[in-house]
C-alpha cells in the first residue's frame, strides 16, 4: 500500500546541526563565513579543543531551529544537491528518523556545494519530525519536503 506522506514546512524537522571542524592550519573566520553563508545564520556556535596530537582545533556549529532556516539552508545548497540527497535517500535517514549528509569543505570555500564522503567536511544532521518515528515516514517527509522545494520538471 503507498502511503503519501504530507507535511507543511512548520513540522519537517525537529533541528537541523551544520557543523564544521577548524583546523590549526585553516583560518577560522573564513570558515565561520562559510558555515553561516550556508545556513543563513549569523550566531554560531564556537568551541575550541584539542586534536589527536594536541593540535588546536576549532568546532564551528549552526543550530537551526526555525522554518525559514530550514529552507535557506537547502535553497542555498540548490536543486542539484536537493536531487543527489534524494537518489540516496534510503542510506542517509537512520531508523532514529534523522537524516545525515556531508559536504566537502574545500569547495564550499570555494562557493561550491557537492557531497562528499571523505573526512574534511562540513556535516549536516536533521532530526526528522515523523509520527510514528520509523524510517520509512522520515524518509517519506524529507522526499515531499525536497520536492515541495525543489519541484521536478514534467
Amino acid at each position: 500500500m503507498l502511503v503519501k506522506h504530507r507535511r507543511t514546512m512548520a513540522s519537517t524537522f525537529h533541528w537541523i546541526r551544520v557543523k564544521a571542524i577548524c583546523y590549526a592550519t585553516e583560518d577560522e573566520d573564513l570558515l565561520c563565513d562559510v558555515v553561516s553563508g550556508m545556513t543563513g545564520v549569523e550566531e554560531l556556535d564556537v568551541d575550541v579543543s584539542e586534536g589527536l596530537h594536541n593540535n588546536p582545533l576549532t568546532v564551528i556549529d549552526a543550530n537551526l531551529s526555525k522554518n525559514k532556516e530550514y529552507a535557506t539552508l537547502f535553497t542555498t545548497l540548490g536543486k542539484d544537491i536537493a536531487m543527489s540527497i534524494l537518489d540516496g535517500i534510503e542510506d542517509r535517514v537512520d531508523d532514529d528518523c534523522v537524516f545525515y549528509v556531508r559536504f566537502d569543505k574545500q569547495k564550499a570555500v570555494c562557493g561550491e556545494y557537492e557531497i562528499s564522503h571523505g573526512g574534511d567536511v562540513i556535516s549536516l544532521t536533521a532530526k526528522i519530525m515523523a509520527h510514528p518515528a520509523k524510517k520509512d515516514v522520515a524518509i517519506g517527509i524529507i522526499k515531499d519536503y525536497l520536492l515541495g522545494l525543489f519541484p521536478q520538471d514534467p
